[in-house]
């Protein structure tokens, strides 16, 4: 089944999408936008719980006897103000749905609605509506307060808009999608003195800039290269005027890779080359490693039946069996841990004005909203089709 781009539920889900941009809410904030949701879910006739994970919302549609599923979307929007001119840009100062999850929600929305009003298939639907998506992981804690314990189900599926592919393109691949995130402090401790007389004191600025660039070689000498890797500083700081060496640097970063295997061991290996280059100068340095997201890692046998959906609604041709995996991170990837699933990707690029995700002048694509609509009915149908 396809939605047509002229139906009145293309237009219901725009006028959705419209109020939900311009009232933009932030991570476990999402009261009015949950409020929103869950009336809209109410309307269809679903049954609605709500408080989950604080803001969190499921709407169960349930036929009778059959497999479980669930469908999750984000909610939360980014603390970041808006650059656009379109008539529904954001009316909250310093937040926006910066990264499309406006489109997501009415996208489940819209599928929901159509579910409720056919009930094609045989079995049990929950629509997840998750809260703090953006580094707050919402996800986690649904999972955390017993989300599969409330609402069973044998997978669980998701989707992001992505707008480095052409609009009405869809892409899937078993194994990982997207990257772990973990996050790195390091404060480099030495012997501050005079500019001048570097040679009285021992500097953590030259040795912050060792550190930096031997950071580097974990993923060009330590792993396999097969096996991506990214370590990146990001802030530097130390110092107060221009004569002195500080007595100390602070630095943060970013690390993502995608096999867990790899994951687990890049904390000891940081810890290594950061503890051997500040010896060598007599310098000390005190490292905090912080585990973010996990990698999104696609079940092989839940993303063919999800590639068979998406090519019923886009055809074969527009869908990517092997796209470039993403070193963003999701935490989707919290629920994949706890059920087998798969996360897609829905092109949305080449409108006039269109930008990156997490860019002041983004905008979701409305021309995909039936797309992405459609595609979530059709996997329903794929798996609990009667």
């Amino acid at each position: 089944m396809k939605i047509s781009s002229e139906s009145a539920l293309s237009q219901m889900m725009k006028e959705w999408r419209h109020h939900l941009h311009a009232h933009p809410e932030t991570a476990f904030e999402e009261i009015a936008t949950s409020d929103f949701v869950a009336s809209r879910l109410e309307e269809m006739g679903l049954n609605v719980s709500r408080n989950i994970a604080k803001t969190g919302v499921v709407a169960t549609l349930s036929t009778g006897d059959g497999p479980s599923i669930a469908l999750r979307a984000d909610m939360d929007a980014l603390n970041m103000d808006e650059h656009t001119n379109v008539a529904h840009r954001s009316t909250h100062a310093g937040k926006m749905h910066g990264c499309g999850h406006d489109g997501h929600m009415s996208m489940l929305l819209g599928a929901a609605q159509y579910l409720s009003e056919h009930k094609n298939f045989k079995g049990t639907v929950h629509f997840i509506f998750q809260p703090a998506e953006e580094n707050e992981g919402g996800g986690r804690v649904m999972v955390e307060e017993g989300l599969f314990d409330k609402f069973p189900a044998q997978a669980v599926f998701g989707m992001h808009n992505w707008p480095e592919m052409p609009a009405g393109t869809m892409a899937m691949k078993a194994g990982p999608l997207m990257a772990a995130c973990d996050t790195i402090e390091l404060k480099v401790m030495g012997k501050g003195g005079h500019g001048a007389m570097p040679h009285l004191g021992i500097d953590p600025v030259v040795i912050s800039a060792e550190i930096i660039l031997a950071l580097q070689t974990i993923s060009s000498r330590v792993f396999n290269p097969q096996d991506a890797v990214v370590v990146s500083v990001t802030q530097v700081n130390g110092g107060h005027t221009w004569n002195v060496i500080p007595e100390e640097v602070v630095m943060r970063g970013t690390v993502r890779s995608f096999r867990p295997e790899v994951r687990e061991q890049l904390e000891g290996t940081i810890r290594r080359i950061v503890d051997g280059v500040c010896a060598a100068h007599g310098a000390t340095c005190d490292l905090k490693y912080m585990s973010g997201y996990p990698a999104t890692i696609n079940d092989e046998e839940q993303t063919q039946i999800c590639a068979k959906a998406a090519s019923r609604v886009v055809g074969t041709d527009k869908v990517d069996l092997n796209p470039i995996a993403s070193m963003g991170a999701e935490d989707f990837a919290y629920m994949l841990q706890a059920k087998p699933g798969c996360y897609v990707w829905l092109g949305t690029g080449g409108i006039p004005g269109g930008c990156l995700l997490h860019n002041p002048g983004f905008d979701f694509n409305d021309d995909v909203l039936h797309i992405g609509a459609s595609y979530w009915i059709a996997l329903v149908e794929e798996i609990l089709g009667s």
